[in-house]
């Protein structure tokens, strides 16, 4: 096959080698694959990312070397010149041993190539890089993450999986980031990524699956009242987390959302998924199927077809997996009932709650008010104390600034009110997007906001006045302070939002 003579020079045969090189690769590597498995889960990246590219480099090398010489071979013509191959003569010492310290040259450049390379992949794939490559920007993230109960689960398993599809998707969407960022284009709060992330069953469902029976869960919390005395509410929950079969029965538990028996649906109407006016049940077992909507958030057919119909996973409820932002007095409570916090000191939960119910611009001033009101809280009320517990006071102030520093970041504007959690009902709805016995069939069947479906109340009280449940009646809800019927008709979210 005659080929054009502008073909005879170093760049277009270069291109062509590497083009050739590529393209062998390529297919080696797609057979090695497809019938030995060989490469794991991102042979793929460089199957059709890496590869690739270096292979069009090569063809886009041909046709530049191919005119570069056109224009020579021209200007030689008009001299009496004839343009040949390029010849290689080993013969000559000087090209042989020039030919040797290229190839070697090369042969170890693609080595150290080739591990920077996978350093730097690895890298860009670590917490560190997430966490502090911005790291204004990205600090309620990376902080959070690391109180989480999956702290050591890198953020690439969750954000990103296996798989080179959705690793070119998050290195395009990080490049984007990373430009936000040098230009100062993102917003603050950023906004949870709800429609871009993963399948929970691509993700959670590697170490978390439907099928997995996980015994009820004993939760005990401890919270203080904002009186002079840090009155102690205890409260023992058990948690009904997977459905089980006892002799009265099947008793189903909150796990049976994602039941492979069951198929839940439902439509929201904002992009936080905190309002949902549809809600579809379908048993895939009998075929049954119910269909619930919200008599206080009515909406035609044409509205609710205008909506998406997603289907519920672990997400759902399990909003906030590695970065949860605790509301104040949850974060208080916790560090009272761990002693970091004197519950000797006067109405320190009241004070606490004061200082850290205020916007600040800076955590720089945030610290300087919590210190500032804490300690004038004493010193005009509680003069005597102010002077003999001077140590405790001194402590609880560290303390509360260091919570505030762990949940509330006031530069990117993060916090458990542009986070809300789903898992339970107190400072935002969770629960009760569905469960608040509005949500109803066209024949009345309700979804119920009932107390015992999700949790039974073993015991309640204070330390001297703790009550105990037998082992089969738990207890009814006692609310700490006297409401009357309130909380029985109210969602506690409608109070405990706005509380403080």
């Amino acid at each position: 096959m005659k080929l054009p003579s502008s073909i005879k020079n170093w760049i277009s045969i270069a291109g062509a080698m590497l083009a050739v090189f590529n393209l062998a690769s390529i297919l080696s590597l797609m057979i090695l694959n497809s019938v030995f498995g060989f490469g794991g889960s991102y042979i793929g990246l460089f199957i059709y990312i890496v590869l690739p590219g270096f292979m069009i480099t090569g063809l886009i090398m041909i046709p530049i070397g191919m005119r570069i010489y056109k224009k020579r071979a021209r200007k030689a013509e008009k001299e009496g010149k004839q343009f040949n191959w390029p010849v290689i003569d080993f013969n000559n010492i000087a090209t042989r041993n020039a030919s040797i310290i290229f190839i070697v040259g090369t042969v170890f450049l693609l080595i150290i190539s080739s591990i920077g390379s996978y350093e730097a992949f690895h890298y860009t794939e670590s917490v560190e890089f997430c966490g502090k490559l911005c790291h204004q920007v990205m600090e309620p993230e990376y902080t959070t993450y690391h109180g989480s109960s999956h702290e050591r689960v890198a953020c690439v398993e969750c954000h990103v999986g296996s798989g080179a599809s959705w690793y070119v998707k998050s290195k395009l969407s990080g490049l984007y980031q990373v430009y936000s960022v040098m230009a100062k284009k993102y917003p603050q709060p950023i906004p949870t990524p709800i429609a871009n992330l993963r399948p929970a069953q691509e993700t959670c469902e590697q170490c978390h699956w439907p099928d997995k029976f996980y015994d009820r869960k004993l939760r005990m919390k401890h919270s203080f009242l904002t009186d002079e005395e840090n009155t102690e509410q205890i409260i023992h929950l058990q948690v009904k987390t997977s459905t089980r079969t006892t002799a009265a029965g099947i008793e189903k538990g909150i796990h049976q959302h994602i039941s492979p028996d069951v198929k839940i649906e439902y439509k929201a109407v904002d992009e936080k998924r905190q309002i949902i006016p549809w809600v579809r049940y379908t048993n895939t077992k009998t075929g049954e199927v119910k269909i619930y909507t919200d008599g206080d958030n009515y909406m035609t057919e044409a509205q609710l077809d205008s909506l998406e119909t997603r289907t519920m996973d672990c997400l759902d409820c399990h909003n906030r997996p590695s970065h949860n932002y605790n509301a104040p007095q949850n974060f208080i409570d916790k560090s009272m009932s761990e002693g970091k916090i004197s519950t000797e000191l006067p109405a320190i939960k009241m004070a606490a709650m004061q200082a850290l119910y205020q916007d600040y611009p800076t955590k720089d001033s945030a610290f300087y008010a919590i210190q500032t009101q804490i300690n004038e809280w004493f010193e005009s009320g509680y003069p005597d104390i102010a002077e003999s517990k001077k140590e405790e006071i001194a402590q609880a102030i560290l303390e509360i600034q260091n919570e505030y520093a762990s949940n509330i970041f006031p530069f990117m504007k993060a916090s458990w009110k542009e986070y809300p959690n789903n898992i339970g009902h107190m400072e935002s709805d969770g629960c009760y997007r569905c469960h608040n016995n509005r949500h109803a069939t066209e024949t009345g069947t309700v979804i119920s906001k009932d107390c015992n479906l999700c949790h039974n109340i073993v015991a309640q009280g204070t330390s001297d006045t703790l009550r105990y449940a037998n082992s089969l009646t738990p207890l009814e809800f006692e609310h700490p302070v006297d409401i009357g019927d309130v909380w029985q008709e109210e969602l506690c979210s409608s109070c405990h939002s706005a509380l403080y």
